[in-house]
Parts: C-alpha cells; sequence; structure tokens
C-alpha cells in the first residue's frame, strides 16, 4: 500500500476541491489508461485494487504506471456518532 514516508502531522485539513486538475489529463506511457470520470480522494486502498486489477487484465506482458499518490489521509466518523 502506498503511504509518505515522513509527515509532520499524521491528518491534514480537509480543504475544498474546486475546478478540474488540467495537467496529467493526457496518457504519457503505454496505450491505455484508467481516468476519472468525477472528482474525488482516492484511498491507498482504491489505488492499490485498481493496480491488482490491471495487472491481472494485462497478464504477463504488461506493466502499469501510477501517477497518484495518496498523500492526503481520508478519515471517516465511526459509525453509530452522529
Amino acid at each position: 500500500m502506498l503511504a509518505p514516508k515522513r509527515a509532520k502531522f499524521r491528518k491534514q485539513f480537509r480543504g475544498r476541491m474546486c475546478g478540474r486538475e488540467t495537467r496529467g489529463t493526457e496518457i504519457e506511457f503505454g496505450e491505455f489508461a484508467l481516468q476519472a470520470v468525477t472528482s474525488g480522494w482516492l484511498s491507498s486502498r482504491q489505488i492499490e485494487s485498481a493496480r491488482k486489477v490491471l495487472t491481472r487484465y494485462t497478464q504477463k506482458g504488461g506493466r502499469v504506471w501510477i501517477r497518484i499518490f495518496p498523500d492526503k489521509p481520508i478519515t471517516d466518523k465511526p459509525p453509530e456518532v452522529r
């Protein structure tokens, strides 16, 4: 699983998502790409599960480049708190 090696503080402020990213929207490596349709934060588990599916689909000859990194920790309220 992907995780930052060093961070001064364990949890970040949530911030806000505005606009769309213009960089990194083109395919730079390979022939196929997995592209997000909507904006959102991805956790390391989601990235890892996508990587597993892609490596299983491409079998031996394929290579997978992951160009995103989960450097923002995603936390959730525990059940039955509200």
